[in-house]
């Protein structure tokens, strides 16, 4: 367990003790900063495709004022998130964020969750940057977790070789691993252990929805919140670890033996399963990221029965979830910058006839600006780190919007309920009363004619009821920095 109440800080720096050791983190403006600290063993040579195992502990002062690396992926284009690490397999690692003075009280703790379509994604991008909340009182945590076929994994030979581990789920089982983590130690870092909030966007949005759905998690997290993490429906089913799915989709195992004979690994057995492990960390990647993520070789999340016993779809309908407080919203755009990056892929049969195949595709594909706030666009404000990824073009508005955006998380971390403070009253949903939050922010001049504006869908969209928080609201047809529509259930 964790020995230290409150963070020793001396000359720019704070020391704490955990369970592992004693870590050095740095102080900067009121925060302490803990980086890259060790919350399982590296993943790598035999434990590649096993369960997180404990950290090892260290002698003496460890350093943690830089982050460890992010995970093992192809880092996707144009990220809006992009890395400061060199991705490896040997990365799971966390960070803590936390006011460096306090009066012994104990604080509320947010765990975020990033998203990066299970492939990409990092803690070091510095939109993600957890100096904001700490400043308010918050202990921010954030934790990097498997990616792609590290993440996602099964093979007949994994079952055999250690029959009581749960398989498959890799990256679900290294967030339960954090979280039990921060149940072990963040009293250290004056954190509340019993007022956890975990918060994620796209696939971190679905990691949210899988634990809470899922019976390893519960009583690790007292609050959760869900920025953009769709669902899944007939077009995207679930693999079940070892039968075949619904509409003939392949086990979880027969993914994994298609992948080792796409690497000339042939067989099931334990030989093979040495193949695999041996294969270097880029080719497991495999040259996949966000662009190139369907596969017949990847399956993503798993029904396994342990970690997932159910998709998390069904656990919702039929009341499974775990009864803790609950936000849920997404951008007013979501998803639109898929659209831009299958562009070229989407028309290219059409390539003899290709001004004719452009004009069918008119209005919705005419150009490369869309109206609304794309995916992962709220993250910056949600962070009140607008200014390092937006840089000269914020504004004023954006900045207000920004702060009244983060006081509302804050406020739903510390008391369950984001009404705690100035801003318009969020009302909590109900079935008699489907309430949504919309903020927006100054909208920028859109390349869309006018006629997008006339469709049905964009008509109903201008009757949608908005609220000013900060700035002033985007109008339709306007292209929104950021625009979130969003439920807040209470239990």
């Amino acid at each position: 367990m964790a020995q230290t109440a409150t963070p020793r800080s001396v000359r720019g720096t704070a020391v704490v003790k955990i369970e592992s050791g004693i870590l050095r983190g740095v102080v900067s403006r009121g925060v302490a900063a803990f980086k890259g600290i060790p919350y399982a063993a590296p993943p790598v040579g035999e434990l590649r495709w096993r369960p997180p195992q404990p950290a090892q502990p260290w002698s003496g002062v460890r350093s943690a004022s830089s982050y460890g690396h992010d995970c093992m992926q192809l880092p996707f284009p144009g990220d809006a998130a992009p890395l400061r690490t060199q991705p490896s397999e040997d990365c799971l690692y966390l960070n803590v964020w936390t006011p460096a003075q306090r009066r012994g009280e104990k604080l509320p703790v947010l765990v975020w969750i990033y998203g990066g379509g299970f492939v990409n994604g990092g803690t070091s991008p510095a939109v993600y940057d957890g100096a904001h909340f700490a400043d308010r009182g918050v202990v921010l945590v954030s934790f990097n977790y498997r990616l792609g076929r590290f993440g996602f994994f099964a093979f007949p030979a994994l079952s055999a070789e250690h029959p009581g581990e749960p398989h498959g789920n890799y990256t679900f089982m290294d967030q339960i691993a954090a979280l039990r983590w921060v149940q072990r130690n963040i009293a250290a870092f004056g954190g509340d252990p019993d007022n956890v909030t975990i918060f994620g966007e796209s696939a971190g949005g679905m990691s949210v929805n899988a634990l809470m759905t899922s019976p390893q998690a519960r009583g690790l997290f007292a609050k959760a919140v869900v920025e953009s993490g769709g669902g899944r429906n007939n077009l995207l089913p679930m693999s079940r670890l070892h039968d075949s799915g619904p509409s003939g989709v392949p086990s979880a195992d027969q993914v994994g033996v298609n992948f080792a004979k796409s690497m000339g690994i042939e067989g099931d057995g334990p030989e093979a399963l040495a193949a695999l492990r041996r294969l270097p960390a880029d080719k497991i990647v495999d040259g996949m990221n966000m662009a190139s993520m369907v596969r017949t070789t990847y399956t993503g999340p798993m029904i396994d029965g342990r970690i997932i016993v159910e998709t998390p779809e069904q656990a919702y309908r039929d009341g499974h979830e775990a009864r803790v407080p609950f936000m849920v919203g997404a951008n007013s755009a979501d998803l639109g910058f898929f659209r831009g990056h299958s562009m070229d892929k989407a028309l290219a049969p059409f390539a003899p006839n290709q001004e004719e195949a452009r004009k069918l595709f008119d209005p919705d594909h005419s150009g490369d600006k869309w109206p609304g706030a794309p995916h992962a666009s709220e993250i910056p404000y949600v962070f009140d780190t607008i200014r390092a990824h937006y840089g000269k073009a914020v504004t004023a508005a954006d900045e207000a919007t920004a702060h009244a955006v983060i006081a509302y998380w804050v406020a739903f971390a510390r008391y369950s309920t984001p009404n705690a403070g100035g801003e318009p009253r969020w009302p909590a949903y109900n079935r008699g009363s489907d309430m949504l939050m919309n903020f927006t922010s100054h909208g920028l001049p859109s390349t869309w004619s006018k006629a997008w504006c006339k469709w049905p869908a964009v008509k109903r969209h201008r009757r949608t009821e908005s609220r000013r928080v900060g700035g002033a609201t985007a109008r339709i047809c306007y292209r929104s920095r950021w625009s979130l529509r969003s439920r807040l259930r209470l239990p």
